[in-house]
């Protein structure tokens, strides 16, 4: 994409979903950049596969959710069971309804997701360099010269940017000497891609045991379905030897299953790691190359995702002139933030669920089967977990980037999405533009300062739908390219937008 002789804006290293959806965000921007990996090219496993509502409301922002939707399974039920009975079934879309136009979870299986995204990088004009590997840096204050590695020959690739998007195993994170604490759980996991017997469903279930924990979810459209669960006490102690069919009955038996026809098969043990730095100079690093944390609640790619989508547009701004460099500073803390935060959640959760220990069987055979049904009747319990599970909730309130409040919503939070006959407000999000919402009407000074400060305003109704999300009536919220809010303010105060704009030495029209 870019003679390696030049500097080139960005180099991105790492062409998994962190790295691809990264350049497709900045090919989406007209910011120029090389992608390149070290595998031979897109994955060949299934891997991860939730895509929760807030990826796919970032998704929308680029215009590619019905694509992804369309080649995805619906996940809209979970059945959790203990003793072959069930005692939660939850409706996801009765959890998110009023909350995101995606009230579900969609599986979609990784090497799948990551052709799709391939391909449309490739609409682009853009391809991923594959078999090229990173063999070192180095960077001063004009850019980041990468050594690079890759069919058959060295080459150097000078950056002004460069950002490291490659695995758990990350090489530039290396390369940058930052440490990865934090530990590996003792139990061993299995996960199998099979072909069962009997009619087929896209629901979710949780199966509990004494011993051990079984789920059972949609892989692919052609019935194949993911097995996941903790290889049982009695087999630990083979862990390097383990076939599938010798954890078969046991696997069937909890999950209430039968296996016609094994696809793939491996056990592994699972890490929680956060990264000491998520940026070291002009270099960044995201996805699981900062971040690694338990399958709980199937959030680890869509956080990768996340920090994509959060650096990019903060890097197109910075390299079209729109904004100082020092807008970049915001995304370590505003991600790293969140990492930490949830390699904590769901290390709680994980552990109780899993652990061997007296408190973790009682927790799983007679405390949820117990409790659940009855917290799961309350509405603020279901809403509290689809905004947890979906990660609609995550807010950048004590981001520098982020000011203000009105009504319930502060800087920093996502834009709540208010439903309408046309479709909702998340439409008008799409091109990851700067913007001004207002709900009501906008007074003369803030339409004739928007105008000059480039700013487009969209004005919907004040109703019942706005009222419920927590927003204000005539009050006005600055937008972020990334349908996040930057100033929330409730006079239409043109000097309070001008301030906060001069602050980050904004440029937006």
């Amino acid at each position: 994409m870019a003679n390696t002789q030049q500097q080139l804006p960005v180099l991105i290293v790492g062409a998994g979903p962190t790295g691809l959806v990264l350049a497709l965000c900045l090919a989406r921007q007209g910011i120029r950049f090389r992608i390149v990996d070290r595998a031979s090219g897109p994955g060949l496993a299934s891997r991860a596969m939730a895509v929760q509502a807030r990826t796919l409301e970032l998704y929308d922002q680029l215009g590619i959710a019905d694509a992804v939707l369309a080649q995805g399974i619906r996940m809209e039920q979970i059945h959790m069971r203990s003793g072959g009975t069930e005692f939660v079934r939850l409706q996801l879309g009765e959890l998110g309804a009023s909350l995101s136009p995606y009230p579900f979870a969609l599986c979609f299986a990784q090497d799948e997701h990551e052709r799709f995204l391939v391909e449309r990088l490739r609409a682009e004009g853009v391809e991923v360099e594959w078999g090229v590997e990173l063999d070192g840096l180095e960077q001063d204050a004009q850019g980041v010269r990468a050594r690079l590695v890759g069919n058959g020959r060295e080459q150097s690739c000078h950056a002004a940017w460069l950002c490291g998007a490659d695995g758990a195993h990350s090489a530039v994170r290396q390369c940058l000497g930052l440490g990865f604490p934090g530990g590996t759980y003792e139990q061993r996991f299995y996960v199998a891609d099979v072909q069962l017997a009997g009619p087929g469903s896209d629901d979710l279930f949780a199966s509990l045991g004494a011993g051990a924990l079984g789920l059972v979810l949609p892989v692919r459209r052609s019935g194949m379905k993911r097995l996941i669960g903790t290889v049982p006490p009695a087999l630990v102690g083979r862990d390097d030897e383990l076939t599938f069919a010798e954890l078969q009955p046991f696997i069937e038996s909890l999950v209430d299953v039968r296996v016609e026809q094994l696809n793939w098969f491996s056990t592994y043990k699972v890490h929680h790691r956060v990264a000491e730095r998520f940026r070291v100079g002009r270099v960044f690093i995201a996805g699981d190359a900062g971040h690694v944390h338990s399958p709980a609640g199937g959030q680890g790619m869509n956080t990768g995702i996340g920090d994509a989508f959060n650096l990019a547009w903060k890097l197109a701004e910075v390299i079209r002139g729109r904004a100082a460099p020092g807008l970049l500073d915001s995304y370590e803390p505003e991600r790293i933030a969140f990492a930490r935060k949830l390699v904590e959640t769901t290390d709680r959760v994980f552990q109780g669920m899993v652990s061997q220990h007296w408190g973790g069987r009682l927790l799983r055979t007679r405390l949820l089967p117990l409790l659940a049904p009855m917290a799961t009747e309350l509405a603020p319990v279901r809403r509290a977990m689809f905004r947890t599970i979906s990660q609609i909730r995550i807010n950048y309130r004590n981001s520098a980037a982020s000011e203000g409040q009105a009504g319930q919503v502060h800087g920093g939070d996502r834009l709540p999405w208010v439903p309408s006959a046309e479709g909702g407000n998340f439409g008008s999000l799409r091109g990851l533009v700067w913007r001004i919402h207002v709900y009501g009407s906008a007074s003369p000074s803030l339409a004739a300062a928007a105008r000059r400060l480039g700013l487009p305003i969209d004005r919907f109704a004040w109703d019942a739908a706005a009222l419920q999300a927590g927003l204000e009536c005539d009050a006005a919220y600055l937008l972020r390219p990334d349908g996040h809010v930057a100033l929330a303010w409730s006079d239409q105060g043109v000097a309070r937008l001008e301030a906060f704009i001069d602050r980050l030495a904004l440029k937006p029209g």
